[in-house]
C-alpha cells in the first residue's frame, strides 16, 4: 500500500490485517512518554536532535518557526481530518470531506485548457467518483491502472457527472480483502514547501516522546491553576496532536474542546504578557513632557465653525494629561465615522508646537493625507504655525526644502504618507507622532517613525538629549474595535473613545438591491441630483491591481455618462495623478459635479455634506468594516441620506450577513464585532501581513470571554513571577514579540 503523501519511503508496509478489522491501535503517547529517558532541558533542545533532522530538513523546519522541540509540541493542528471510517460514493454529500474506496474504473489524460488527469473509480454501491489532477506528472499518472483498488480523502464536489474531488489524498492498495483505517482522527499541521504531513507529523510525534511530567512542562504557577481552573498542560497537548477514539469530533472541529480552550487561555496570556512587557519596557524610556499655555489651542478652538462634543473634549484632555508626563504616550483614540478624530489630533499637535516640538502626522494614503494636510492649514497656518507637506512624490526642490525644514528645530506639524519614515528624513525635535488608520500600516513602518524620535540628533547640536528619548505616540482609527479584540490587541495602549457625533449628523438609511434592479438605481440617482443633491458611485476592489480598478471605474464612469447625460460626473481611482485626483475631488466638494465615479480611495477622510446617497457596486465583496467607512461619507449634512449596496447574486451565505448587517445597524462596535467574528482579527486590524496576531489555536471572536481571566492572571505574573512571564512569551511568540509594541 502506498500512501501518496507519505513518499516512496512508504511504500513498503507491513500486510494489512483480516478483511473488517481496524488497524492496530497506536501506542498510547502517554506511556511512550512515560518510558523516555530523562534530558536536562527537552524544551531546549534543539530539532536536530531528533532521529533523521540534518541541515536540509533543519532548515524547512527553521521556515515554520520550528527551532527546538518545545517549538514543535506548540505547532498545533490547523484542523482534523475523518480517515477512521470509509463512506459509499453513493452516500457523499457535497462539500463535506469524506474517505472512499473503490475500484479505477478508467483513466485519460486530456490537455484541454490545461493539462488533466482523470481517474473513476467505483465500489460496491456501483456509483462512480470522479478524481480529477491539474498538477501531475508521468510517474503518478502511470501509477493508476484499471482495476486497481484505491483509497482517497477530500473535499467531494458536484461535478456535471456526479461527485467529484480535486487532487485528494491517496493510497493504492495491494489486493487484501481489507486494509486497516486510522483510529484516531488525522491532524492537518501548518507546513511549508518540502514538507508535508506525513513527515511532519512523524517529527512532532517523536518530540512528544520527550516531553517532560507535569510539572517541568507547566509555566503557570500552580496556585493561578486552580483559581483559574486550568487543566494539565500535557495531557491537553497530547490530546489535541492524537485525539482519542471517542474524541468529540464536533468540539475539536469548533475549537471549544476543553484541552483546545486550555492552550488557548495560555496562548493569550502569553499574548497579553508580552504587550504589558513592552509597555513597561518603553515606560522606561523618556519622552519630552509637553505643556504649554494653551493660548494656541483657545484661537483654535475659538475659530472653529462649531463647538467641539462633549467627547471630543474629553478625549482631548485624556491625551493633555499623558503628554505632559515625561514617559511615551502611548493612546489609541477610536471613533465612528464623523466623529471628529481630527480635531482632537489637531489639539495634541498645538500641544505639542506649545511646547516647542515637532509634530508628525502619517496617513495611510495620499489622499487622506492631502485631507490631512488641508485641515491643518485651514485651522493652523491662521494661528502662525508651520505646516509641512511631505509625501513619495513631492520631488526636487519641494522636497528638499521640505526636508531642510524638518531638520530644523523649530516647531512644526509635517503631514505626509509613509514618506515620513524613508531614509534622509530627519526631525530635529519630534515630540509627537500621530497616526492615522493605523492598521493600514506594517509594524515594522510604526516602529520606523516612532524610532525617527532617537535619532533627532545630538550629533547636530540641536539638543542633547534628543537620541535618548522617544516622542509620544497618538494612534486614530476610525474602525471600532471590539472591546475583546482591544482588550488582546491593544494591551500595551491606553484607549479613548470618542462616543458622540457631532449634531447634524442624519442617519442613513441602507438598502441591499441586486445588480439585475441597475437601472432603477441609476434612475435613483438622477431624482437625488435633480432635488440639488449630490451621490458617491463606488467601484470595489476586483483585482488587487490599480489598473483594473482603475479601468472597472472608467468603464462605469462610460455608462453613467452615457444613462445620465444631464449630469456632470467626475471620475477618482488610484491611477490617476494626484493633481488631476485633487481636482476631481475639489470639483465635487464645490458642487460643480453631481456624481462621483470613485474606486475605495475615497474610504477615508472625504468630508462633503451636500452629498446624501452613496452606490456601493459589489458590495459583497468587501468586509463589513470597510463598508461601514464608505456609508460613512454621506449623511453628513441635513438632509435623509441613503446607502444602495448593490450586489451580485447569488450571495454566499457570509456575504448575505455582511449586508443584513449593515442594513439593520449603524453602531459601528456592533458591526465591529460580527467583522471580527466573519473575519477573523487578522483582517479586522490589517495585521495578517505582519505576524502579529497570528494566533495558533486561540480565536478571539470565539474565546473572548477568558480575556478577563487572562488580564487578572497577567497582572499576577508579571508581579510576582516575572521569570515565568518570560519563559511563557518565549514559548508561543518568540521573536514576533519585538515587533508587538509598533
Amino acid at each position: 500500500m502506498r500512501d501518496r503523501d507519505a513518499g516512496p519511503a512508504a511504500a513498503s508496509e507491513r500486510p494489512p490485517p483480516r478483511a473488517g478489522r481496524r488497524a492496530p491501535r497506536q501506542p498510547d503517547l502517554r506511556a511512550d512518554v512515560a518510558a523516555a529517558p530523562a534530558i536536562a532541558d527537552p524544551a531546549a533542545t534543539p530539532v536536530t536532535a531528533l532521529p533523521g533532522v540534518g541541515p536540509t530538513l533543519a532548515a524547512k523546519l527553521q521556515r515554520l518557526g520550528l527551532l527546538s522541540l518545545q517549538d514543535l509540541w506548540f505547532h498545533l493542528p490547523l484542523r482534523y481530518e475523518d480517515r477512521t471510517r470509509i463512506t459509499p460514493i453513493g452516500a457523499l454529500r457535497p462539500r463535506e470531506p469524506a474517505q472512499v474506496e473503490g475500484r479505477i474504473e478508467a483513466v485519460e489524460r486530456g490537455f484541454r485548457y490545461r493539462p488533466q488527469l482523470r481517474v473513476a473509480i467505483s465500489d460496491d454501491s456501483r456509483q462512480t467518483l470522479l478524481l480529477r489532477f491539474f498538477h501531475f506528472n508521468a510517474a503518478q499518472a502511470n501509477q493508476f491502472v484499471v482495476g486497481a483498488r484505491l483509497r482517497c480523502y477530500g473535499d467531494v464536489r458536484l461535478g456535471t457527472h456526479g461527485p467529484e474531488m480535486i487532487h485528494p489524498h491517496y493510497r493504492l492498495l495491494g489486493d487484501a480483502a481489507a486494509a486497516p483505517v486510522e483510529d484516531r482522527l488525522t491532524p492537518v499541521y501548518p507546513a511549508t514547501e518540502g514538507l508535508g504531513q506525513a513527515r511532519l507529523a512523524g517529527l512532532i510525534a517523536r518530540a512528544l516522546e520527550r516531553l517532560p511530567a507535569d510539572e517541568a512542562l507547566e509555566l503557570i504557577p500552580a496556585e493561578l491553576r486552580r483559581v483559574y481552573k486550568l487543566t494539565s498542560l500535557r495531557a491537553a497537548l497530547l490530546y489535541v496532536h492524537r485525539p482519542p477514539p471517542g474524541a468529540d469530533v464536533a468540539r475539536l472541529a469548533s475549537g471549544t474542546h476543553p484541552a483546545q480552550q486550555r492552550l488557548a487561555f495560555e496562548e493569550l496570556l502569553a499574548q497579553h504578557l508580552s504587550l504589558k512587557r513592552l509597555r513597561a519596557r518603553l515606560r522606561r524610556d523618556a519622552a519630552p513632557a509637553l505643556r504649554g499655555d494653551g493660548a494656541l489651542r483657545r484661537r483654535f478652538l475659538a475659530a472653529l465653525p462649531f463647538a467641539p462634543t462633549r467627547a471630543q473634549l474629553r478625549v482631548a484632555a485624556e491625551i493633555a494629561r499623558d503628554l505632559a508626563r515625561p514617559v511615551p504616550m502611548l493612546r489609541l483614540v477610536q471613533g465612528d465615522v464623523g466623529s471628529g478624530k481630527t480635531v482632537v489630533a489637531a489639539l495634541a499637535a498645538l500641544l505639542a508646537v506649545e511646547a516647542g516640538e515637532q509634530v508628525a502626522v502619517m496617513a495611510p494614503t495620499e489622499l487622506l493625507a492631502e485631507q490631512h494636510c488641508r485641515n491643518f492649514q485651514r485651522w493652523l497656518q491662521p494661528l502662525g504655525v508651520e505646516v509641512v507637506w511631505l509625501a513619495g512624490k513631492l520631488t526636487g526642490r519641494a522636497r528638499a526644502a521640505a526636508l531642510a525644514r524638518l531638520a530644523q528645530p523649530a516647531p512644526a506639524v509635517a503631514i505626509g504618507t509613509h514618506a515620513l519614515m524613508q531614509e534622509g528624513v530627519t526631525f530635529a525635535r519630534l515630540g509627537l507622532v500621530v497616526i492615522d488608520e493605523q492598521h493600514r500600516f506594517g509594524v515594522h513602518q510604526r516602529l520606523m517613525l516612532r524610532d525617527k524620535g532617537r535619532t533627532a540628533s545630538a550629533a547636530a547640536g540641536h539638543d542633547t538629549d534628543a537620541a535618548a528619548r522617544l516622542p509620544h505616540q497618538l494612534v486614530l482609527t476610525a474602525t471600532p474595535i471590539p472591546r475583546t479584540l482591544a482588550m488582546a490587541a491593544y494591551a500595551d495602549l491606553d484607549v479613548s473613545v470618542i462616543d458622540e457625533l457631532p449634531p447634524g449628523r442624519t442617519p442613513v438609511t441602507t438598502v441591499a438591491i441586486a445588480n439585475s434592479r441597475r437601472g432603477e438605481v441609476i434612475e435613483r440617482i438622477r431624482a437625488a441630483c435633480a432635488a440639488g443633491r449630490q451621490a458617491y458611485w463606488v467601484c470595489t476592489r476586483i483585482e488587487e491591481s490599480d489598473t483594473l480598478q482603475a479601468q472597472a471605474a472608467e468603464a462605469v464612469h462610460a455608462e453613467l455618462a452615457a444613462a445620465l447625460p444631464e449630469l456632470r460626473i467626475g471620475l477618482v481611482h488610484g491611477r490617476l495623478k494626484p493633481a488631476a485626483k485633487q481636482a476631481a475631488m475639489a470639483a465635487f466638494a464645490h458642487g460643480e459635479t453631481h456624481l462621483l465615479v470613485a474606486t475605495t480611495v475615497i474610504e477615508v477622510g472625504v468630508d462633503v455634506p451636500n452629498a446624501s446617497l452613496m452606490v456601493i457596486e459589489n458590495a459583497e465583496r468587501l468586509g463589513l468594516a470597510q463598508l461601514h467607512q464608505l456609508r460613512g461619507r454621506v449623511g453628513r449634512g441635513g438632509a435623509a441620506s441613503s446607502c444602495v449596496l448593490l450586489y451580485q447574486p447569488p450571495l454566499s451565505a457570509t456575504a448575505r450577513q455582511r449586508l443584513d448587517v449593515l442594513r439593520e445597524t449603524a453602531d459601528g462596535f456592533r458591526i465591529a464585532e460580527k467583522d471580527l467574528e466573519l473575519r477573523g482579527p487578522g483582517e479586522v486590524l490589517g495585521t495578517r501581513q505582519t505576524g502579529a496576531l497570528a494566533l495558533r489555536i486561540a480565536d478571539l471572536a470565539r474565546d473572548g470571554a477568558l480575556l478577563p481571566a487572562v488580564q487578572r492572571a497577567g497582572a499576577t505574573m508579571l508581579r510576582a513571577h516575572p521569570a515565568l512571564s518570560e519563559r511563557l512569551i518565549a514559548r508561543w511568540i518568540g521573536a514576533a514579540a519585538r515587533y508587538a509594541d509598533a
